[in-house]
C-alpha cells in the first residue's frame, strides 16, 4: 500500500456523497472534506495536492473556487466532479480533469492516480530540462576535449540520461493508467535528441 502523503480536499455539499468519496479515497489518500465554496477557499493549503470539486455549491460556486485557487497561485491539481454537463465554458477553466456524476469508486480513484502520476512526471521533466539546459550551455561554450576531460560534465551527462529514462518510465505509467499522455509520447525523446 502507498504512503498516505497526498492531501486531497473534497468539496461537495451533498454530505452523503462527500462521505462516500472520502471513504473511497481514504485508503490511498489523506482526505479532508468541506461542504461549501467559502470553506473550500480557506481549506486549500500548500499541502493540498488535489481538489475534488463540485461546480454547484452554496456560497461560492465551484467555478469561483477554482478561479480563486488559481489566482492565489496554488498549483494543486483540480478535478471537477459534477452533474453539470460540460459546455464550451470549460475551455477557459483551469481544472486538470472533469468527471460527470454519477462517478464510481474505480473511476474516481483512477482519475486521482492519473493526476498524481502527471504531477510526478511534471516534476521529473523540470529536473530533466534544468540539467539539459546546463549541458547545452557547457556544450556551446566549451571545446569538446574540455567537456570530456571534466568529471563534472560526465556526471551531468549521465544524470541527463538517467532522468530521461525515469521520465519515460513515468510517461509509460501514465499511459498504463489510461492517461492522456499519449499526446506527449516521444516528446521527451525528441527534446533529448535536439539537446545533444
Amino acid at each position: 500500500m502507498r504512503e498516505r502523503s497526498t492531501d486531497v480536499l473534497v468539496v461537495e455539499d451533498n454530505t452523503e456523497l462527500a462521505s462516500l468519496y472520502s471513504s473511497w479515497l481514504g485508503a490511498e489518500w489523506a482526505v479532508t472534506s468541506v461542504a461549501d465554496g467559502d470553506e473550500a477557499v480557506e481549506a486549500v493549503t500548500e499541502e493540498t495536492e488535489i481538489v475534488v470539486l463540485d461546480r454547484r455549491l452554496p456560497g461560492r460556486s465551484g467555478d469561483e473556487v477554482l478561479e480563486r485557487v488559481r489566482e492565489d497561485g496554488n498549483d494543486c491539481q483540480v478535478v471537477i466532479v459534477t452533474a453539470v454537463e460540460p459546455d464550451f465554458d470549460i475551455i477557459e477553466m483551469g481544472f486538470d480533469d472533469y468527471l460527470v456524476k454519477p462517478v464510481d469508486r474505480e473511476t474516481l480513484n483512477r482519475c486521482l492516480e492519473r493526476l498524481k502520476r502527471r504531477s510526478e512526471y511534471d516534476e521529473e521533466l523540470r529536473k530533466y530540462y534544468a540539467q539539459v539546459s546546463k549541458k547545452a550551455v557547457l556544450e556551446a561554450r566549451k571545446p569538446e576535449h574540455e567537456l570530456y576531460d571534466s568529471e563534472e560534465y560526465l556526471e551531468l551527462e549521465a544524470c541527463v540520461d538517467e532522468q530521461a529514462e525515469r521520465a519515460d518510465e513515468l510517461l509509460d505509467e501514465l499511459l498504463a493508467t489510461g492517461g492522456d499522455a499519449r499526446l506527449f509520447h516521444g516528446l521527451l525523446r525528441g527534446y533529448a535528441g535536439t539537446a545533444n
